[in-house]
């Protein structure tokens, strides 16, 4: 370890939690593949964690007068559930390298493909749940998959995201 690289770590050798990891799982990857989902990760996270936090400002102010709000702890959980998934690979080869676990061959692109497939899986959901107010007709080549988003049932599309983050952790323990 070089002099620049020890002087940026903690003390103790680590990343110094959750907004550490990135660099440091940027500085410690060795496939450019995950470095790119770490920068990825890191914008749909901090745009997520924006829109989740505004969408809590919204609703207390809607249910300003009451004292306990089903509304407001459903805001805060769908949040969580849209955040931590997106973070967690980053999190997982962070505290990998960390530790120095002897990791088999392809660890960090799994999990860059699979976080990835996660981000798709969020979008997924847009466009499940959309309004029809606001469905287009698809084109193109993605033609048949939009159609069948918008043919499946709202309550169903939340099975999109679930099995995105499921992807997440079979690639952590297929490839550990």
């Amino acid at each position: 370890m070089t002099e620049t690289e020890s002087a940026s770590e903690s003390p103790e050798g680590g990343y110094g939690g959750l907004l550490g990891a990135f660099p440091y799982a940027v500085r410690r990857s060795e496939s450019w593949l995950f470095r790119s989902y770490v920068v990825c990760a890191a914008v749909v996270a901090a745009f997520l964690s924006v829109v989740f936090t505004l969408a809590l400002v919204q609703q207390l102010g809607a249910t300003a007068g009451e004292r306990f709000s089903i509304a407001r702890a459903f805001v805060i959980l769908v949040g969580l559930a849209a955040v931590a998934p997106t973070v967690t690979p980053v999190l997982l080869v962070a505290r990998s390298h960390r530790r120095g676990a002897d990791r088999r061959r392809g660890y960090e692109v799994g999990l860059a493909l699979s976080g990835y497939l996660f981000v798709a899986s969020l979008y997924g959901l847009v466009v499940a749940t959309a309004p029809e107010q606001f469905q287009q007709t698809p084109q193109g080549l993605f033609a048949p998959l939009v159609s069948a988003l918008y043919a499946l049932p709202s309550t169903y599309a939340l099975g999109i995201p679930a099995a995105g983050a499921a992807v997440i952790a079979g690639a952590h323990y297929a490839r550990r």
